[in-house]
């Protein structure tokens, strides 16, 4: 073979190459069922467009199947996913496992817009291991044509007695209109977020600063006994299989007086396309009981994270810096009004007029947010961290079995004193199995 030939034929081979097809790269996402991130899977052509060397391919979960896949796979390594869907417990827990890659966004990404508390808790040492999709605390939803016909008002801060002659005022069982609705859905971030804040607003903490359980405390006593007592009287049946998304539902079918959740909520109930009542909601912060200065401390931020066991870690990167920023939010509210956009992340969109203009729910949200204190979730002396959860690898397990107890409870299947001595005695067990307690 000529000298002449080779050039010829490595040239041709070199033209092929340059001719061939990129191989795509394709990022498997694990994600919740909720509103917002259906949106976002909806929404993703102009990063696929702008990225066609990344395919994404979505596994959408409900929210205890998710946690339990995800923190499965993450512990095992097994590698199947690239990004995560997860919330501000995890995120320390993890990272200081060396679960997750750490993040470090381009500078166009402005990290130092994300709100204070949130990136806080998505940080670890100052290092960002996660971004946040939304954020969230938990206020008061109430229709207010309901409060108005009832008599009764609403105040921007409630306690638990307003909330329950609210209730009480509203309800019209007949025309299936329910003073209140609540999860009951067993989980450890299904029912026992909202049991955890309320009991935090009763002034009851989870654990002496000895690690002793305290379901055994007047505080938890009186909590539960105020659920179970709202829930019977005043809630929907069959509240005990009932979560954030089935609460959602039945608030938007116009069938709740108030619905007590989290703040991001307010863009759906709001939305006249899916909600019957949208121009008839107020909005209220979370409550607290009378002489109890707490309101619940609910603090949590769905985020997306990269495990360390991801093989395609820069190209996961590249997704979740768009999905979490300020061009996606822009997206958003071009596509569907700014009431719509991710909220709970970034200053900037609290200082946007159009935004504060068509979200009604934007002030009391950043109050919210800004109230929660999850550096001290409880008004008395705790050794943990965490607003309504308890940050320990424990609590996954505890919480969810508690939370079983709860349900049960409200279900009729067991008195409030049965199911927290039942809590009480399964969660000593587990922390003294755990260490935690000598």
């Amino acid at each position: 073979m000529t000298g002449k030939t080779l050039r010829a034929l490595m040239g041709a081979s070199a033209m092929t190459a340059l001719a061939a097809p990129v191989m795509a790269e394709t990022l498997t996402i694990a994600t919740v069922n909720n509103g917002d991130m259906i949106r976002m899977q909806q929404m993703t052509a102009p990063f696929t467009e702008a990225n066609p060397d990344i395919e994404l391919e979505w596994v959408t979960l409900e929210e205890n199947i998710l946690r339990e896949r995800v923190t499965t796979d993450i512990a095992t390594n097994g590698g199947q996913y690239d990004v995560l869907t997860i919330g501000t417990y995890e995120v320390p827990i993890w990272a200081k496992q060396e679960w997750l890659a750490p993040l470090e966004m381009p500078a166009e990404y402005d990290v130092d817009d994300l709100l204070p508390a949130v990136r806080e808790a998505l940080s670890v040492d100052g290092t960002l291991y996660a971004a946040p999709f939304y954020g969230e605390s938990a206020m008061v939803m109430y229709r207010t044509d309901l409060v108005e016909a009832a008599g009764v008002e609403m105040p921007d801060s409630p306690t638990w007695d307003d909330i329950k002659a609210a209730a009480e005022a509203m309800t019209d069982k007949d025309a299936e209109i329910y003073g209140i609705c609540l999860r009951g859905k067993p989980g450890w971030g299904e029912n026992m977020a909202m049991l955890t804040a309320m009991a935090n607003s009763y002034g009851a903490r989870w654990f002496d600063t000895d690690w002793q359980p305290q379901f055994d405390s007047e505080e938890w006593k009186t909590a539960l006994t105020d659920y179970l007592d709202l829930m019977n009287n005043y809630g929907p049946p069959g509240a005990s299989s009932n979560g954030f998304n089935e609460n959602l539902s039945l608030f938007q079918q116009g069938k709740c007086g108030m619905w007590i959740d989290a703040t991001v909520a307010a863009s759906f109930v709001t939305d006249p396309e899916d909600s019957t009542v949208a121009d008839s909601v107020g909005f209220a912060q979370f409550p607290n009981k009378d002489g109890v200065d707490n309101h619940g401390n609910w603090l949590w931020a769905w985020s997306l994270a990269i495990p360390a066991s991801s093989q395609q870690q820069d190209a996961a990167k590249k997704f979740v810096a768009w999905a979490t920023g300020k061009e996606y939010t822009a997206a958003v509210a071009e596509a569907e009004g700014w009431r719509a956009a991710p909220p709970g992340t970034r200053t900037s969109l609290y200082e946007n007029a159009e935004y504060q203009e068509a979200a009604p729910f934007a002030e009391m949200t950043l109050k919210s947010m800004n109230a929660a204190n999850t550096q001290k979730s409880s008004v008395q002396d705790i050794p943990y961290t965490g607003g309504q959860f308890v940050a320990i690898p424990e609590f996954q397990g505890i919480g969810t079995a508690v939370g079983q107890t709860f349900s049960a409870a409200l279900a009729g299947q067991m008195s409030a004193d049965d199911a927290l001595n039942a809590a009480q005695s399964n969660v000593t067990r587990e922390m003294t199995r755990a260490g935690y307690i000598k």
